[in-house]
């Protein structure tokens, strides 16, 4: 390959991930516009509820959509890469049809089996919000056959589009409708319903959208290939020979997670039993099952602020498995080694300021979001979320590692390794949580530690084995030394200066104070510790001007 067509692809790799990146943080700002005024509209055990629900979609979506679009979008990436157009568009129209055949079996689950589902989450007041969602898991799924063709083709744009779309129709008609519901009296179990409802007309509005751009883009590509495309049943075959492992890797992850759901539910539910908290079959009042609810309400209140970092890799990781499979396809190692490296190291100078940042200023964040402006949460209770947070926040970090990591490994062809490593995790974290969350001295705060647990593991096992089989490994203490040493600097300036303003000011001034200070910390510190490397803002739109500005 020439060199301009290498830069070629490397700038539309990482032209794409900026595309998403921007996309991505608007969505998780509006995300974090609807979650945290969410956790304020309802109570713990009414948040619990919703969380039980979008668990239950998360892991239907995740078996039928997980591995598919990777498989569509490396495919795509692969055959576009070597001209062969006419067996692009095959391969697109057997995905639709098998997304649409996935979204419409799941959504029928959630549908018809809402009630046993709920009950199996140890959590049967969910009933209500599962069937509301049911929808949502067909329209994602079709959505997902568009979003894939688009991003085999390093199109990020209509991905962006629509998770906007999606992320706004969440925020108006979900936070509207919960507080109309509750003021025309349908109490906690409407709102979190209505809540739901938002995100389930989302995903239909977005699909419509991708509909549109699809076929507008198709009127403007060219004719005149040749190429005999395969037999549908032979393309299913490469689809699901790729999707199924992707497919059982991230469904380790949604699984451990129901599982996490029940356990942690049960253990507290057992716990307030034992200390006394019997159910009144005469009123159909069962206290300890809501006490635990309560509980974990604060824990997933904690989980929406834990969530933000890992929700800024999916840029990397929908970028990084078409890039590194067409520089594969081409035989270019030394690329797609570079484009392993780079993605880590990125991933670090994001994920490591915002997890030590969280983690320092936890309790500060829980009282400015759930306590300053409204009763979300009591100051007791934020004090409880905060070590919650702490640790999550630490965990975050690495979830991002993971995330990107398992791309990588996926992308370079070892499709069964993340899945042999998210099981080692998910078995050590259902057995910490199980092991700590039932003792009443820990409680709910095991929680987070089985979590901790989970994810340092897999992301450590799966860089041991890129490192291991990769004819181009990165070099780890390029990729994690500077960003950790930075972090940890700006950690404990942003601890110290929410010490120094909270002796003069209030808790919303001395937070937002001290995560200014973080960041101007950190961003000095990344300039002053040459943290991207010349091959980095090589690969990066505008690189060169960003690299003479920064005299690298």
């Amino acid at each position: 390959m020439s060199e301009p067509s290498k830069a070629k692809k490397s700038a539309t790799f990482f032209g794409g991930a900026a595309i998403l990146a921007v996309g991505v943080i608007a969505v998780k700002i509006i995300g974090a516009l609807y979650k945290i005024p969410l956790g304020n509209i309802l109570s713990n055990e009414s948040f619990a509820d919703f969380s039980t629900a979008y668990n239950v979609y998360t892991l239907l979506l995740t078996v039928s959509t997980a591995g598919l679009p990777v498989a569509l979008s490396k495919t795509v990436a692969e055959y576009n890469a070597l001209g062969r157009r006419n067996q692009v568009h095959r391969i697109f129209k057997v995905g639709v049809f098998t997304f649409f055949t996935l979204g419409l079996l799941s959504a029928v689950i959630m549908s018809v089996f809402a009630g046993p589902l709920s009950s199996a989450m140890s959590n049967p007041h969910a009933v209500l919000c599962v069937r509301v969602l049911a929808p949502a898991a067909l329209f994602v799924c079709c959505m997902s056959s568009l979003r894939g063709y688009a991003q085999g083709h390093a199109n990020m744009v209509p991905t962006t589009v629509s998770q906007i779309i999606e992320a706004l129709c969440k925020l108006f008609l979900g936070l509207g409708l919960a507080l109309l519901l509750l003021r025309w009296g349908y109490g906690q179990d409407g709102a979190a319903a209505g809540a739901i409802f938002g995100i389930t007309v989302g995903t239909g509005l977005s699909l419509v959208y991708l509909i549109f751009e699809h076929i507008h883009t198709r009127r403007r590509e060219p004719g005149g290939y040749t190429d005999t495309p395969q037999r549908g049943k032979e393309i299913l075959k490469t689809l699901v020979k790729i999707a199924i492992p992707i497919t059982i890797g991230s469904s380790v992850v949604s699984l451990v997670t129901v599982i996490d759901n029940a356990i942690v539910l049960d253990e507290l539910r057992d716990m307030f039993l034992i200390q006394g908290y019997l159910p009144d079959l005469k009123l159909n009042l069962d206290p300890a099952l809501d006490m635990a609810r309560n509980l974990y309400g604060i824990y997933q209140k904690t989980m929406s602020l834990y969530n933000l970092p890992s929700s800024l890799m999916v840029p990397i990781t929908a970028s990084v498995i078409p890039a590194i499979s067409a520089c594969r396809a081409q035989r270019n190692e030394r690329g797609a080694g570079k484009i392993a490296e780079s993605s880590l190291r990125i991933t670090a100078i994001l994920a490591c300021p915002a997890g030590v940042g969280m983690c320092v200023l936890a309790t500060p964040i829980m009282k400015l979001l759930y306590c300053t402006f409204s009763e979300g949460l009591t100051v007791a209770e934020a004090e409880l979320a905060g070590p919650l947070l702490s640790i999550l926040a630490i965990a975050s970090i690495f979830v991002c590692i993971m995330l990107v990591s398992n791309s990588i490994l996926q992308a370079s062809g070892r499709l069964y390794a993340p899945i042999i490593t998210m099981i080692v995790g998910g078995v050590a974290k259902v057995t910490v949580n199980y092991t700590l969350v039932g003792n009443p001295n820990i409680n709910v705060n095991g929680a987070p530690v089985g979590t901790l647990v989970c994810f340092a593991l897999v992301a450590v096992l799966n860089l041991i084995i890129i490192g291991r089989t990769l004819p181009e490994p990165p070099r780890f203490s390029r990729v994690f030394a500077k960003p950790v040493l930075a972090s940890v600097i700006m950690g404990a300036g942003a601890w110290a200066a929410y010490g120094f303003l909270s002796r003069s000011f209030g808790v919303t001034i001395s937070t937002i104070g001290a995560v200014c200070v973080g960041g101007v910390i950190y961003l000095i510190l990344v300039v002053a510790l040459r943290m991207l490397s010349k091959d980095d803002l090589s690969l990066m739109p505008k690189g060169e001007k960003i690299g003479k500005i920064l005299r690298l």
